[in-house]
């Protein structure tokens, strides 16, 4: 599995930035998806994470109501919409994925396949 993230950038504070994350060599669909992301001296943490078939979503306290995870099952495609971006929320941001699902979402060790980041800074 190849993973691919994608739409980092600089974002101001209150402003928003979709990530995208794609994959290849699988059949993606059967795949759940999450996004982690780590902050320069801090560990990789978990920010959301969605299920094969897209019906259920997790997401970390720190950014729920502000972030929303989706997948688009005919283009392979999962997203990350950030909303009302603060300054805390810059950090490299990592799409990982794993057959099937785990009740140990939130831990980075239950996510088999990792993409390489993509950097999202809020600042103004």
């Amino acid at each position: 599995v190849q993973l691919q993230a994608s739409g980092g950038g600089l974002a101001q504070p209150g402003g928003s930035l979709r990530l995208s994350c794609s994959a290849s060599g699988v059949t993606f669909s059967s795949y759940s998806v999450a996004w982690f992301r780590q902050a320069p001296g801090k560990e990789r943490e978990f920010v959301a994470a969605i299920r094969q078939s897209g019906s259920i979503t997790k997401y970390a306290d720190a950014v729920k109501g502000r972030f929303t995870m989706s997948r688009d099952r005919a283009t392979y495609m999962v997203y990350l919409q950030m909303n009302s971006l603060k300054p805390e929320d810059s950090a490299i941001y990592y799409c990982g994925s794993r057959s099937g699902w785990s009740v140990a979402y939130y831990s980075s060790g239950s996510w088999n396949y990792w993409g390489q980041g993509t950097q999202v800074t809020v600042s103004s």
